[in-house]
């Protein structure tokens, strides 16, 4: 074989393994780009997801937001009542328009100190016997309910709340 035949035959052989190499190059670079666009097309949706995801629990968040602005607006209010009644109790105690009694147990009595346990036919009271108590005592029994009941209204807001995360 002369060498020009074996030149173009080198040739020929360069070409065709040019040309498979392009060919190759062509189809794994579409490869390639089909995979960059099914990627990109993934991470679209992961962040369409998130960003769903993030706006669900901001809606929440809001929400819990404004049930708790809420139930804080009830509770104060409910506890500026109580107080104000309180007050007025107080008030009422201290200038002697209101006195405080209670009902003594005319069973448990005994000597000639017993109180009656109904009072007679010309009397104005009806029922059993009462005592009043001292406007001091009378405040501190006012101070320790109102307490108590301030201790409620705390304890229903709480309950509340606890209702509603679970």
């Amino acid at each position: 074989m002369s060498p020009a035949r074996w030149l173009s035959l080198a040739l020929l052989l360069a070409i065709v393994c040019f040309a498979t190499w392009k060919v190759d190059a062509w189809r794994y670079g579409k490869q390639l780009a089909d995979l960059n666009a099914e990627h990109q097309t993934e991470l679209t949706r992961l962040a369409n997801a998130s960003s769903a995801l993030i706006l669900q629990e901001q809606d929440k968040r809001i929400a819990l937001e404004q049930w708790l602005a809420a139930s804080d607006q009830a509770h104060y209010r409910a506890l500026t009542d109580e107080k104000t009644k309180q007050a007025l109790l107080r008030d009422r105690l201290a200038t002697a328009d209101l006195r405080l009694s209670v009902q003594l147990d005319a069973t448990a009595a005994t000597g000639c100190d017993a109180v009656q346990a109904t009072t007679g036919a010309g009397g104005v009271v009806h029922g059993a016997a009462r005592a009043q108590l001292d406007p001091a005592h009378a405040q501190r029994i006012i101070g320790i309910t109102s307490d108590g009941d301030q201790g409620l209204i705390a304890l229903r807001a709480c309950q509340s709340y606890v209702r509603l995360i679970e």
